[in-house]
């Protein structure tokens, strides 16, 4: 059964024994991020905060900062399990003759119940507030000495495309710049950066429901690099194998979950742009401060006990390295379709997500890592990825030992290391330019006469 909400989850968690409740006061600025970020490190549990300096709401962390967690999260008893289920959707072809059709049945019956359900009400609209809504009471966390004040981590944020109507829901994380107004961070490459662009040309603002503590499905979805069009709740339904309820929001164009904790409603108007940051990354530096778009508050749906649901990152491993992890295997098989050579990808957490990926393939002619190179390069999310290195099938990419061995044995550094220049990661320091630089392929496969 698919967990109803994140109380449900917390629910399971506890059950499981991965997740403590902790009595004692804390600080939201600062004292929370130093107890997640030991507790994380050293592979602890899920942590409940009851008593938060400052309001009533409890705070939950880290509850997806480990592979048992991710495993209770997407409710498999392991996530090639999910992978399978992919491959299986992938593999759909149009059936030949009465038999494959009755045999298909199954297959279409399980991918229709994941479409999202528009209701009419839900347990986000417990409490609305209209008049004077404030993220005042929301125990927003500080998390790094250095950074320029109290940021949401893990909002859901969903936008619609102006010109298609498709919803798009990411995380992007959400200065708190006063009790009305946030920064909005979305990076260039992403699916809100992409309606705030197509917003601005027909001179709109841009209605954002922001959705802070939902279902784990849900929050997973979020955080997927999805083709621009797919819709992540789409693929939340397919996890929890049940639909999404969706309620429309009170002030704004715009659905989000209905078993949320609390709704932020409001807008980005395409003109304005206001100084964010710097932050604590997940590469473990801080990002600069640079100009970003502004959302402003117009109304706060919300639970009448409501749990804030966040995270924290910096220098891996944390929670979000879990997430990562999950995301590498979910996303093999949709990989694999497009790029039938690849026998498996990975990407360690020392990379941080767009640093480094390592690649085996069944090589069948010369060139063909540099092939896979480009074609990678060439794929949504996966562009900015700064360092590919391809090896044979026979090497296993999550034995770093043997990787480093074997690569070391096969290369050639001026033969078989290219250079090439593009999109890169917003938040690389370590680029000439922002969000423009170069990155490098190295073919560590064995060299064919």
């Amino acid at each position: 059964m698919a967990y109803a909400d994140l109380r449900e989850f917390v629910s399971a968690l506890e059950r499981a024994g991965e997740l403590r409740r902790i009595a004692a006061e804390v600080n939201p600025i600062l004292e929370i991020t130093e107890i997640a970020d030991r507790v994380s490190k050293r592979g602890g549990p899920a942590l409940l905060f009851e008593r938060v300096k400052g309001g009533s709401m409890p705070v939950l962390i880290n509850a997806f900062g480990s592979p048992s967690r991710m495993n209770l999260a997407l409710e498999v008893g392991s996530l090639s399990e999910l992978s399978a289920e992919l491959q299986d959707i992938l593999d759909l072809k149009p059936p030949q003759g009465l038999l494959g059709k009755l045999m298909m049945l199954p297959k279409l019956q399980g991918l229709s119940s994941a479409f999202p359900k528009i209701v009419k009400d839900g347990p986000c609209k417990e409490i609305v507030v209209r008049e004077n809504p404030s993220l005042a009471g929301i125990p927003v966390l500080q998390c790094w000495p250095q950074d320029a004040g109290r940021y949401l981590t893990f909002p859901l944020v969903f936008t619609k495309d102006p010109e298609t109507g498709v919803r798009n829901c990411g995380i992007y994380r959400m200065q708190v710049f006063d009790e009305r107004t946030t920064g909005m961070h979305w990076h260039i490459q992403k699916g809100g950066a992409v309606h705030f662009r197509k917003a601005k040309r027909r001179g709109r603002r841009v209605d954002v429901g922001v959705a802070v503590g939902a279902d784990p499905a849900v929050c997973f979805a979020g955080t997927l690099p999805l083709p621009e069009g797919i819709d992540e709740m789409l693929v939340a339904g397919f996890i929890r194998k049940k639909p999404v309820e969706l309620v429309r929001c009170e002030t704004i164009d715009v659905e989000v979950p209905a078993n949320a904790e609390i709704v932020l409603e409001g807008y980005v108007d395409t003109g304005e742009q206001r100084t964010e940051g710097p932050f604590g990354d997940h590469t473990g530096y801080y990002s600069l401060a640079d100009a970003f778009p502004v959302f402003h508050l117009t109304c706060v749906t919300r639970r009448r006990n409501p749990i804030y649901h966040t995270t924290i990152v910096g220098r891996p491993p944390m929670e979000d390295c879990h997430l990562a992890a999950a995301i590498e295997t979910l996303f093999l098989p949709v990989m694999q379709k497009q790029l039938p050579e690849i026998v498996d990808f990975h990407m360690p957490f020392e990379g941080v997500f767009h640093n480094l990926a390592l690649v085996s393939i069944d090589k069948q002619y010369p060139g063909h890592a540099r092939k896979v190179m480009h074609a990678l390069w060439g794929l949504g999310q996966a562009m900015v990825t700064k360092v590919i290195v391809v090896v044979d099938r026979d090497v296993n990419v999550r034995d770093y030992s043997e990787m480093v061995w074997k690569a070391l044995n096969h290369i050639d550094p001026e033969r078989d290391i290219e250079f090439v220049l593009g999109p890169v990661e917003t938040l690389d320091h370590a680029s000439r330019l922002p969000k423009y630089g170069s990155k490098m392929g190295v073919d560590a496969t064995r060299k064919w006469p």
